[in-house]
């Protein structure tokens, strides 16, 4: 069993994972359970994260919404999933956040330059509104320049994810 802290209202660090490309394979726009294949090591590592007593976030920006290629029901189903295979596994997920806008959506209701969608830092500073988090300690990991911006605007520190396997590189940088 992991020892995950039962008392939320404590300031821990958080772990904020950018989804696509850091905790499973990006091959452009993921929204069916049968193309989710997870990152070497990224099970482990949010696991690692639970025990280390880290709260962790998802914070992914996902157009393919406001695009039209699939709706916000498809991203739930997508993060359930995660939630489950997790589960299997004695680790979990706190809580997720996911932007479906973009400025050039095709659908008219997600067609807005969103404080939400990184670079920007609506999605984080949410997060931070709403848990007890000790930014101090805080990362955000995420495999695009945007994902740093959306850590730097929020205050915390970023890591650009360049590597096969998740774990080994939160073990690198000191986080596990």
């Amino acid at each position: 069993m992991t020892s995950i802290s039962s008392d939320i209202s404590v300031a821990r660090p958080a772990i904020f994972f950018d989804r696509d490309g850091v905790l499973n394979q990006d091959r452009g726009y993921i929204y069916k359970i049968k193309d989710w294949q997870w990152i070497d090591g990224a099970i482990e590592a949010i696991k690692r994260c639970n025990e280390r007593d880290y709260f962790v976030f998802i914070v992914t920006n996902q157009s393919g919404i406001g695009r039209g290629f699939y709706t916000e029901q498809d991203v739930c189903k997508i993060h359930q999933f995660m939630q489950d295979e997790l589960q299997q596994h004695g680790a979990k997920i706190d809580d997720f956040r996911y932007c479906p806008h973009h400025s050039e959506a095709v659908i008219d209701e997600y067609r807005i330059a969103c404080q939400w969608r990184k670079p920007a830092p609506g999605m984080l500073l949410d997060l931070i509104a709403n848990w007890p988090i000790d930014l101090s300690r805080s990362v955000l990991v995420g495999d695009k320049e945007t994902d740093l911006e959306a850590a730097r605007q929020a205050g915390i520190k970023g890591l650009l994810f360049e590597d096969d396997n998740l774990y080994h590189f939160l073990k690198k940088a000191a986080y596990l």
